[in-house]
């Protein structure tokens, strides 16, 4: 299945050129929440989205939307342009729109629930009941680019985007989508967002350190990635640009606890064998492996054991990096992030570093590209995310 159009919001840039200059810079993009007050809160930093160019939206459409619906669409209309698909000359009903989302529209939707109990129902706007909910997004996009054909919105928690694009996948290979839109977004730097993820117990306070032995949680990112994906010959008879093929995917669940993980990574061990038997690779076949990087204990530690037991003794020799380190983790966009800077490193031949990597853990012992990018040849990599009850969400990718 062929990627052949990039659209990324994130905090180190919006478009795929931005996102990723800046990334090689190997710093981090998490800062000070400046939305609200949230001295109030364990975690007070988030990865933040600070330049979105909105003017070719009108004034009327933005009223309506939250800003996950907005990030969305911006991501979307990269997409489409970096794959020179007019969707005006395609069959409607052979498109379609595939996101993950976890929270929904809380920055609406919060807003419409301090005027309900300051002002009454009348204070409410009209268009809460269309901005707020998880599918909000799908809608708006389907909407402006009139797409009519199969879609679907996926709360998998963070593994949403990596299920949506498994969906998407699954319909184009069945023929019942030409072409998807895949990805996710998400926008939880709002007070009750915020406050959900923190009760969680899974947030830093301060620092994204994944498998490293001073860990103490992940920072929160807001953001959208948005792919284009065709089939292959369908993508070659038009001459568009590949960045790469999605080859294989795999999805499991735990089964053991209502947030964390499996401790010994059984399940995402399964989701990771199934994605390379889809794709029918061997372990040997991976050059990199782009980790979910939750910077739990229980989670990196199960990952890492997911990984060596699908690896056995390769793999101590496969880069394994989290570059959200760098932006924070976007939730259910988070693996369509993921996704865009894997492909970007087959293109470029560099992979991106964990940063704030400092003190090795005995129980995380896999090359973790730590701290800085590092120049490789990467042909075949895979994509982890994993979300809360122990949802495991895994994608083959190979260079084109």
């Amino acid at each position: 299945m062929a990627v052949t159009g990039l659209g990324i919001v994130a905090p180190p840039g919006v478009g795929k050129e931005g996102f990723w200059q800046n990334i090689r810079e190997e710093k981090s993009f998490i800062s000070p929440i400046t939305r609200f007050d949230a001295s109030a809160y364990p975690s007070q930093v988030a990865g933040q989205v600070k330049e979105l160019d909105t003017g070719h939206l009108s004034p009327r459409l933005l009223k309506k939307m939250d800003r996950f619906s907005v990030m969305a669409l911006v991501a979307t209309g990269q997409a489409l342009k970096d794959a020179g698909i007019d969707l005006a000359k395609e069959d409607p009903y052979s498109v379609g729109v595939f996101l993950g989302n976890t929270l929904g529209g809380w920055l609406y939707a919060e807003t419409e629930l301090r005027d309900l109990y300051q002002e009454g129902r009348n204070g409410v706007s009209p268009y809460n009941a269309s901005a707020w909910f998880a599918a909000a997004p799908q809608g708006q996009i389907s909407i402006c680019y009139g797409i009519k054909g199969y879609s679907k919105t996926v709360v998998a928690d963070r593994a949403g985007a990596l299920m949506a694009i498994g969906c998407a996948l699954r319909e184009i290979r069945n023929n019942k989508t030409a072409i998807a839109l895949a990805g996710g977004t998400e926008a939880p730097v709002t007070p009750y967002a915020l406050l959900c993820c923190t009760t969680e117990g899974s947030l830093s306070g301060g620092t994204y350190r994944p498998f490293d032995k001073e860990r103490d949680g992940f920072v929160i990112g807001e953001g959208a990635a948005i792919v284009t994906l065709e089939d292959m010959d369908s993508a070659r008879s038009r001459g568009a640009t590949v960045y790469g093929s999605i080859t294989g995917f795999g999805t499991s669940c735990d089964g053991t606890h209502r947030i964390t993980p499996d401790q010994d990574g059984r399940g995402l061990a399964r989701a990771i064998k199934a994605a390379l038997d889809g794709a029918g690779y061997q372990p040997g076949d991976i050059d990199y492996i782009c980790a979910d990087g939750a910077a739990t204990e229980l989670g990196d530690v199960s990952e890492t054991r997911a990984i060596k037991a699908v690896f056995g003794s390769y793999a101590a020799e496969i880069p394994v990096s989290a570059p959200k380190s760098m932006f924070g983790h976007l939730l259910g966009a988070s693996g369509a992030v993921d996704l865009v800077g894997t492909l970007l490193t087959m293109q470029e031949g560099v992979i991106l570093p964990t940063i704030n990597y400092r003190t090795e853990d005995p129980e995380c012992n896999l090359d973790y590209v730590p701290n800085k990018c590092r120049s490789k040849e990467v042909n075949r990599a895979i994509v982890i995310s994993r979300g809360r009850g122990g949802i495991n969400a895994v994608l083959a990718v190979e260079r084109s």
